[in-house]
């Protein structure tokens, strides 16, 4: 339970027709502190404490609020605090990459229960797509099998794959993933799962993944600048998720580098994708990961060289994040291996002088976040359990519209 730490919440309203949002801003200031009071809850959304003791009866209801052990504080009467049932929701979420496809089954607290990959075969969707359902059918009938009301529960289904989208190219790029891209992906996984499905870009599922359980927890402004086979940043802005008109916010990968008379996307030049080609080694090789890894453990002079040519680019694209959105932190994420991960971190330092320079900070300019293959299907996951829980200013215009 909190004690004497500083209670993180979004405002609630007490106006009549609010009570979709009102249960959000609940859900959200329990996810983001832990168990809280009804007297904290009502402190710190700003709603009233009767609101705040109908919300949380009904939230108990549908079980997805529990009360605790009640804790006595000084002289006064102990209160009881209440915390998120992790059993009270759960999600799917799928990955689709170049050459492997994962998913993973999740909580209402982001607790990965079971996880799963398959590689995909070539020839884009009409191959691959019988691969992707088998596997996300595979999750499910594995989650149901520990979690018995799991079916009843499940909010949804994430997916997650490279963009940008809709973006015309070659036919063959192999950066653009454009036979999935043009493939009716959601209307095959909403038919073949019975399931709502929602999609993003991986740089944005792994965002939605550092704010769930990662760096990026509690805070309202931050970039997770992405390094995967491409390059991206996935942009947390008032507490929400900026996607852009069409999806591709962040895609700061197809940033054009200027050397020698000539334009390189920045992707082409600081991505894993540069990498494989710098170390001439098959992208699709299934312990490609935990080499690099290594080698980078190891202090491998062609990866020293590497990361030493990648810092000079990720340095210009922090110092850009930085003067665009003026976030808290910036967080350095993706699926490339942890070693590299801190190497890349050590090698961009200094950071560039920048607005984000100023006296008074409590988080450092540049951090490391996740580095895990999985955590773009972590995040794909957390994305119905954010569509269905978290405080949208969307929710309380339906519910004023309604009323």
């Amino acid at each position: 339970m909190n004690d004497s730490r500083p209670i993180r919440a979004k405002s609630g309203t007490n106006h009549e027709g609010t009570s979709a949002h009102n249960r959000r801003v609940m859900i959200d200031a329990l996810r983001i502190n832990g168990a809280l009071s009804r007297a904290d809850l009502a402190r710190a959304t700003r709603l009233t404490k009767q609101t705040v003791s109908n919300i949380i009866e009904e939230l108990e209801r549908d079980g997805l609020v529990s009360s605790q052990e009640a804790v006595r504080r000084g002289r006064g009467q102990p209160s009881t605090p209440y915390g998120l049932v992790p059993e009270g929701a759960f999600a799917i979420g799928l990955q689709i990459d170049r050459h492997v496809t994962r998913a993973v089954a999740v909580n209402l607290v982001g607790s990965v229960l079971v996880r799963d990959e398959a590689g995909l075969p070539p020839g884009g969707p009409s191959n691959g797509t019988k691969v992707v359902l088998d596997l996300v059918a595979g999750v499910r009938s594995k989650l149901a099998g520990i979690v018995q009301q799991s079916e009843k529960r499940l909010v949804g289904l994430g997916a997650a794959m490279p963009g940008p989208f809709g973006v015309a190219g070659s036919g063959d790029d192999p950066w653009m993933m454009e036979a999935w891209q043009k493939f009716p992906l959601l209307e095959t996984l909403t038919a073949g799962t019975g399931l709502d499905v929602g999609l993003q870009n991986d740089a944005a599922a792994a965002a939605t993944a550092e704010r769930m359980v990662g760096a990026a927890h509690g805070l309202d402004h931050a970039v997770c600048l992405f390094v995967g086979y491409g390059i991206g940043a996935g942009l947390i802005l008032n507490g929400e998720l900026y996607r852009g008109t069409n999806g591709n916010a962040g895609e700061i990968g197809m940033a054009l580098l200027f050397a020698d008379g000539k334009s390189t996307p920045l992707e082409h030049r600081a991505s894993l994708a540069s990498l494989y080609q710098h170390l001439s080694v098959d992208p699709a090789d299934p312990h490609l990961h935990a080499h690099i890894n290594d080698l980078a453990l190891r202090g491998d002079q062609s990866i020293h060289a590497w990361v030493e040519a990648a810092a000079v680019d990720l340095r210009w694209s922090i110092h850009l994040i930085e003067t665009l959105f003026d976030p808290q932190t910036v967080i350095l994420c993706g699926s490339a291996p942890e070693a590299l991960v801190n190497r890349l971190i050590a090698a961009i330092g200094p950071l560039l002088p920048s607005i984000a320079e100023r006296r008074g900070r409590t988080l450092p300019r540049l951090q490391p976040g996740m580095a895990d293959p999985w955590s773009v299907a972590l995040g794909a996951a957390a994305g119905p359990i954010s569509r269905a829980f978290d405080p949208r200013f969307a929710a309380i215009l339906k519910d004023s519209l309604q009323s």
